[in-house]
């Protein structure tokens, strides 16, 4: 799961273009929204689109947990562990 928390890290910052952050400035349990990381709604779409890419999976907006999901570099990793492709493993 380590390597999926760098990859995700790794990912934001590449897609949200935050090239004065590393990989070591997120924290994987950190919240990405609000006072944690700062991002905002468009950054979630964005970012969503970055993993459907990268992993096959998609984020449903309509689903109540995406907020849930979206929380932290850890709840994606679990998210996306449990829902991509087994052929992506």
């Amino acid at each position: 799961m380590e390597k999926l928390h760098q990859e995700l890290k790794a990912l934001i910052i590449e897609t949200l273009n935050l090239e004065d952050l590393s990989i070591e400035d997120i924290e994987t349990t950190a919240p990405l929204f609000g006072d944690g990381l700062g991002l905002d709604s468009i950054d979630a779409l964005e970012l969503g689109l970055a993993i459907k890419n990268q992993y096959s999976v998609i984020l449903d907006t309509d689903d109540s947990n995406t907020r849930t999901n979206f929380a932290s570099v850890e709840n994606l990793a679990k998210f996306i562990s449990e829902h991509r492709p087994s052929a992506s493993l």
